[in-house]
């Protein structure tokens, strides 16, 4: 199996594979494994016409090596047979979309997001449907009504959520690039656990149309990916102004993204946020992965400083105040009535309300969409949930000055590496703290990457668990961001995180 787009489509190219052989490897590991005694779960289905659909691509290669022409079909076609992974709240015209609940079973999409026509029209094959946290409300991947997604690493430890699915894919080699989203950190996170690189660009770069919404104001498709070059040409296709999102935008940096080259790191002033440099919690083996990652860079001429940035104190307040009121409202629409599958005793409307969300979501998407109500309940009149607004319009102006002086944020993406199954998962609060260091980017709105950074010692755990630093940019700056983590990446090649089949 190959683990990157470019060896991929070179093989492609020169008839060493073929987009049916890469299909039908994924369709027998995603076979074999759920027979095994942990099952990894991170499929829940492969589509039924992701064969048929690299057949058609093979034909189009095939045709240009005969003819000659085989590297003008890949400039056009960019991503031509290349398989991908999809969240369960991506949709994908005619195929099943739960969001991983109870409530939408069977449930199909009837158009295709934007970001998978993209894919499409670049010559990419949709593969399958990756499980996920309910409604993308979770760090664990254990909030799933198909049940938790396993660590590639050490199936006994979780994949990291709510995009557990698609990170654990890629890190076993299921899929070579996969789709996750994010609110406050979804796709960074579960990267960090699984040992790959996980990417959120600017709000609004990808397109929401055709994403099931939790928290609007913050929700950004990600990334998935074995290195940055992966991401950088996969983010090319995708990205632009969208008809049907009006919060979507441009990025001009489109042929660079698809060639990416690695970034002079000798030149970057990088800033190190005080309030997480030395966190309450942080793990000693996360501490110690951070400080190797800060003196490499140094090594390398880098300039990095210490800033102190008070607001950031406050970024897990104000993300959960305002994410869990988007929620309450965005999942309003699940009543059995519009959307969501009917539970109906004949009791009249107010009991079929009740039992159809009662009986249909998960127990940690009622406990969100109850705060999230009572944060916009009429004894709070809004306050609160516009107090959480005025502390991000701040955290966004603060961010923003900062970087006039500095090129990137660094800091870890979790202040733990991954946990046991069950470690977590009956104490919400040490949940939600998973996301210490990633809400305040999608509060700002900027593009990070986490990168695998290094691994626990002996002495924590054994096997040994990764551990992912986050590469912060500039709004719109994407381009330098997968850049410096390109030159990490060429340095260290996935800090030898171990392949599984």
């Amino acid at each position: 199996m190959y683990t990157t787009i470019e060896e991929t489509i070179n093989a492609l190219k020169t008839a060493k594979t073929t987009s049916t052989a890469l299909v039908q490897y994924s369709i027998e590991n995603f076979e074999k494994d759920k027979g095994s005694e942990k099952p990894l779960n991170a499929f829940l289905e492969i589509y039924d016409d992701a064969l048929a659909l690299a057949g058609d691509a093979d034909k189009k290669i095939q045709d240009a090596i005969k003819a000659g022409n085989v590297d003008s079909l890949f400039e056009k076609y960019p991503l031509l047979g290349i398989p991908f992974a999809n969240k369960d709240n991506i949709s994908v015209k005619g195929k099943k979309l739960t969001c991983s609940s109870k409530i939408l079973q069977g449930y199909k999409a009837p158009y295709n997001a934007t970001v998978i026509n993209r894919l499409k029209d670049a010559g990419a094959i949709p593969l399958c449907r990756c499980n996920q946290d309910e409604f993308a409300m979770g760090s664990s991947t254990e909030y799933s009504v198909y049940g938790p997604t396993r660590n590639p690493i050490n199936r006994d430890y979780v994949s990291g959520g709510s995009s557990g699915g698609s990170c654990a894919a890629v890190s076993a080699n299921q899929a070579l690039f996969a789709l996750g989203t994010e609110t406050g950190g979804s796709v960074r996170l579960p990267a960090s656990y699984c040992g790959v690189y996980g990417f959120k660009p600017t709000y609004g770069v990808l397109s929401r149309w055709g994403v099931v919404a939790y928290g609007s104001s913050l929700d950004q498709v990600g990334i998935v990916a074995h290195n940055p070059k992966d991401i950088a040409k996969s983010l090319s296709v995708m990205s632009g102004v969208d008809f049907y999102d009006d919060t979507s935008s441009d990025l001009t940096d489109f042929q660079k993204l698809r060639d990416l080259k690695s970034q002079d790191v000798s030149k970057l002033k990088i800033a190190v946020p005080k309030q997480f440099e030395h966190a309450k919690g942080m793990d000693k083996d996360v501490a110690k992965v951070f400080e190797d990652v800060k003196s490499w860079f140094l090594s390398k001429g880098a300039k990095i400083e210490v800033v102190d940035l008070p607001i950031l104190d406050a970024s897990i307040a104000s993300y959960y105040v305002i994410a869990l009121s988007e929620a309450a409202s965005n999942l309003s629409r699940f009543d059995g009535i519009r959307y969501g599958n009917r539970v109906d005793e004949g009791g009249g409307y107010d009991k079929l309300y009740i039992d159809t969300r009662s009986q249909g979501f998960g127990e940690e998407v009622k406990r969100r969409i109850i705060i999230g109500n009572y944060v916009l309940s009429e004894q709070f009149s809004g306050q609160t949930y516009k107090k959480g607004m005025s502390v991000r319009a701040r955290i966004q102006r603060e961010v923003a000055k900062l970087f006039e002086s500095y090129d990137l944020i660094l800091c870890p993406t979790c202040p733990t590496p991954s946990f046991k199954l069950g470690e977590k998962v009956d104490d919400p609060l040490a949940m939600y703290l998973s996301d210490l260091f990633t809400t305040f980017v999608n509060l700002a709105r900027i593009p990070s990457i986490s990168v695998p950074a290094g691994f626990t010692s002996k002495e924590s755990s054994s096997p040994l668990m990764p551990v992912g630093i986050q590469f912060i940019g500039k709004m719109f700056d994407e381009l330098k961001v997968l850049q410096t983590a390109q030159a990490w990446e060429e340095e260290h090649k996935g800090c030898g995180v171990p392949v599984k089949e």
